[in-house]
């Protein structure tokens, strides 16, 4: 399934202080435009569901000091690498799955409600959006 017919969105792990994600653009987006407008938009969800909740004062913890914006959610240079290989693919899907049992959230990583372990292991859609990384690699 294509995500908004931009990425194909091939594995996830939202943990509580970081996020995993394996996605492949579509080829009518420019590269650079899709990680912007995923952290523009997560990064404003954030923001209205603290105000929402009433947690302005942690949400100043956020603040920030560039000129350009009012809170600062997300690193400026998150990690990215590229999957050249179905080996690889496989490699990294299984370190995001396991990030919460190395955690300590979860026995194994089908447990864990926020990822998509169980898309893997159990062949359970329970997301919608998801495409076995297998299909494109």
């Amino acid at each position: 399934m294509v995500v908004d017919n931009r990425i194909w969105l091939y594995g996830f792990v939202i943990m509580p202080n970081h996020i995993h994600l394996m996605w492949c653009k579509q080829e009518k987006w420019i590269n650079r435009n899709i990680p912007q407008i995923f952290l523009k938009y997560t990064a404003q969800q954030i923001k209205f569901g603290m105000i929402d909740e009433g947690r302005t004062g942690e949400l100043e913890q956020y603040r920030s000091t560039q000129q350009d914006r009012q809170y600062h959610f997300w690193e400026r240079r998150p990690y990215g690498a590229r999957m050249l290989s179905r080996k690889v693919a496989s490699q990294k899907i299984d370190y995001m799955h396991f990030n919460p049992v190395k955690a300590g959230l979860c026995k194994y990583p089908e447990d864990y409600k926020y990822s998509s372990a169980r898309y893997y292991e159990l062949n359970m859609d329970e997301w919608g959006f998801l495409t076995h990384y297998e299909d494109h690699l």
